[in-house]
């Protein structure tokens, strides 16, 4: 058996031997520097590209290496512009032939510029001004040569052309001239386009099980407009999109033609029928959480689709159920009807509420959705030992919503709008007159890449002839993890004469908060949070502070914050918070 002492040994024998292999690895992998007189570092980073990396050669190999390394650092000040460049090298010997070094010592010149620059379009696509207009400006008379530029100027006329439908398009005259001597160059380009090719009618294969008008409702173009790929690809991720299909196949390729017309074959995959999901989650509002989601994805031909849904913590519990109809246009438009049954008990509010509803959900230009409503809501209530009682009311509504970002799970800007509207009167079947409003804005956008700044701002009332008969779900509370921070949650409200939180006629929050991204995926942030669920609008408000640190996690931000509640008179302290979900 060998002694700790051998052990301890042969470890430190092999961190030795790792060091000096890892110290002779360092020294091997820069056998070739290259440095550019003048302040040239995109010359000097573009040369290192070309020789790429060198490694292991002895100082007589890098001496026979020198004239293919002049030659790769000649040829990349070339595709720069510089066609003259002086290149003088040495070797440098080190104590060993594995640390020679080979230095190139590069003058570049007078670089060749842009003497005319000639780019004209022919056929149909010179009167199409979105294949016209915007070309890349460089590289423009005047510019120093780059190949790169010249290359991106030729690929960005080829590829407009092919997803604007000019499949017949080609290059007439494709020339740069250059003269080194003289240090100019001449572009002259000249694309013949064709004439643009059009887009036929749509048919399906065989085994998608679906009714043809359905399928119909989600093409959005009418046969005979005008090719554009982003017309296919919208295609595709609308029925991707749909939840019918596991699987998407179009075909409208310019090669089953005619006449410029292409026809669209659909092949689709239709996807299991049903799924399930379950989750526990945790927030310091609620606590730990279970959550279940039961979704059958289709149920006839005409697309209809059901599901149900429950979320069960400690202070709150519910089942929820949905129907939904599709409509045109299925991807935005549908009709939905829900049931659902729901329990809560926070502070001294216990509730029970069964609903049942009907939503119209329409799709507006520019992006702003309309949901039409109309709900029944009974609710049993108790408000600590002084409240009691219970309401039957009928609650038509409208809301209107609006999402704008630039990537769903992680955006670095964008904002949400979000405004609901609904009423009772007790003409109609309901027990008191009530007309509820609820707005809610954020914004969020990011400087230099590391700098995020998010704002929240909401806005509730609800105008009554008989406050003590709204139930709890229709008055405002205030605090925790979306609202004011350094509250607990719902914990900001108006008392009554037995200091028991009773709720408010009112809601009125905002916040600030700053982020600071110091990892991938890693940010702190610092915020300030202040409102409260008031009766009167020149109540006062609370006020919370505090920081946090945030992880974007492959299901969504997670948040921790340690915050302040200014206000100990309100009931502000130290508190943790945690949550998850968008922060949009």
């Amino acid at each position: 058996m060998l002694s700790p002492d051998h052990n301890l040994k042969t470890v430190r024998i092999r961190l030795l031997g790792l060091l000096l292999f890892l110290l002779s690895s360092l020294g091997q992998a820069q056998q070739v520097e290259v440095s550019v007189k003048g302040d040239y570092p995109g010359l000097e980073k573009n040369a290192e590209a070309f020789i790429g990396e060198v490694e292991g050669r002895s100082a007589d190999n890098l001496r026979r290496y020198a004239s293919t390394a002049v030659k790769q650092a000649s040829k990349a000040l070339r595709a720069l512009g510089y066609y003259s460049p002086t290149v003088n090298w040495k070797v440098e010997e080190g104590d060993s032939e594995e640390l020679a070094r080979l230095i190139l010592d590069i003058t570049p010149g007078e670089p060749v510029r842009i003497n005319s620059r000639v780019v004209e379009i022919r056929g149909a696509g010179a009167s199409d001004e979105r294949f016209t207009d915007n070309l890349p400006v460089h590289p423009a008379e005047g510019d120093i040569l780059d190949h790169g530029e010249y290359t991106n100027l030729r690929n960005t006329l080829q590829t407009r052309a092919r997803r604007r439908g000019y499949f017949d398009g080609r290059f007439v005259t494709r020339t740069l001239e250059v003269d080194p001597e003289a240090g100019v160059a001449d572009i002259a380009i000249v694309f013949e386009s064709g004439e643009r090719y059009r887009l036929g009618d749509v048919t399906y294969g065989e085994g998608h099980w679906f009714e043809i008008e359905l399928l119909d409702d989600f093409v959005t173009f009418e046969p005979g407009i005008a090719y554009h790929a982003d017309e296919i690809a919208k295609l595709n991720s609308d029925l991707l999109g749909s939840g019918y299909f596991s699987g998407v196949d179009i075909d409208a390729t310019p090669g089953s033609a005619e006449d410029g017309v292409i026809p669209v074959r659909i092949d689709l995959t239709r996807r299991d029928p049903r799924s399930l999901a379950t989750g526990l989650g945790f927030s310091t509002d609620v606590g730990p959480r279970f959550r279940g989601t039961w979704r059958e994805h289709w149920i006839n031909p005409m697309g209809h689709r059901r599901g149900a849904e429950t979320e069960l913590s400690e202070p709150r519990q519910n089942l929820s159920t949905w129907y939904e109809l599709p409509l045109d246009p299925p991807m935005t438009d549908l009709i939905r009807l829900t049931a659902g049954y729901q329990r809560e008990d926070i502070e001294n509010v216990e509730s029970e509420l069964l609903t049942f509803g009907q939503q119209w959900q329409h799709q507006l230009d520019h992006g702003w959705l309309q949901v039409l409503s109309i709900r029944w809501e009974g609710e049993r209530f108790n408000i600590g030992d002084d409240e009691k009682g219970t309401s039957s009311l009928l609650l038509p509504g409208v809301g209107y919503s609006k999402l704008h970002v630039d990537s769903p799970l992680d955006p670095t800007r964008g904002y949400r709008l979000q405004a609901d509207v609904s009423g009772s009167h007790r003409a109609v079947l309901s027990s008191v007159d009530i007309l509820h409003v609820n707005a809610i804005a954020k914004g969020l956008f990011t400087l230099a890449g590391k700098h995020r700044f998010l704002s929240r701002f909401q806005f509730g009332g609800v105008a009554t002839n008989s406050f003590e008969d709204v139930p709890p779900s229709l008055r405002f509370f205030a605090g925790g993890d979306q609202s004011v921070r350094g509250y607990a949650y719902e914990s900001l409200s108006p008392e009554n004469e037995n200091g028991v939180k009773v709720g408010g006629r009112y809601i009125l929050v905002g916040s600030a908060e700053y982020q600071y991204q110091f990892a991938d995926k890693w940010r702190t942030a610092l915020f300030v949070d202040h409102g409260n669920a008031i009766n009167d609008l020149l109540d006062p408000l609370a006020t919370g502070a505090g920081v946090g640190i945030r992880w974007l996690s492959p299901l969504g931000p997670l948040r921790l914050d340690i915050a302040k509640g200014l206000n100990p008179e309100l009931g502000g302290g130290w508190r943790i918070h945690f949550s998850m979900g968008p922060e949009l």
